[in-house]
Order: structure tokens, then C-alpha cells, then sequence
């Protein structure tokens, strides 16, 4: 039922789209009203920088979870050592 209900969904969106009037003919960007147009710079670098705070932080995670699994090794070494006589 809920495939059903997405494919209903999305062929509405679909229609709605295709009976929307396209554009006649070219208007370049510097003619276009200020409201229309989005300035791509700031976006760009939130992007990277965002894609570059998440590689971090998955980095920095991973490190920390690497240290600890070499600590329990270490500690289970230990243990061993100790047990062989």
C-alpha cells in the first residue's frame, strides 16, 4: 500500500511539473530580478566546509575508538603475561 501511495505521490508531483509553462526564451542571469538570483560562492564554501567538518570528525571518532580497542589489547596482554608462568 505504501508503494502504491509513493507511485500516486510521484506521478502527481510529475504532472503538476510537466503542466507548468516553460520558458519562451533565454534571459540571461544579470537580467533576472534580484529575488530569482542565488549567489553560489557562499554556498559552495558552506558545502566544503561542511564536507570537510564531517571527514574530520569522522576521522577524530575513528582515532579515539583505535585507542581505546589498543588500550583493551594492551590490558588483555597484560592479563595473559601474568597468567603464563
Amino acid at each position: 500500500m505504501k508503494k502504491i501511495y509513493l507511485l500516486l505521490l510521484f506521478m502527481l508531483n510529475a504532472a503538476v511539473v510537466m503542466a507548468q509553462p516553460g520558458q519562451s526564451q533565454f534571459v540571461p542571469v544579470n537580467e533576472l530580478p534580484a529575488s530569482e538570483q542565488l549567489p553560489a560562492a557562499p554556498l559552495v564554501i558552506a558545502a566544503y566546509a561542511f564536507v570537510w567538518l564531517a571527514l574530520l570528525f569522522y576521522v577524530w571518532t575513528t582515532w579515539r575508538k583505535v585507542g581505546k580497542v589498543e588500550a583493551e589489547i594492551g590490558a588483555l596482554s597484560a592479563q595473559l603475561a601474568k597468567r603464563r608462568p
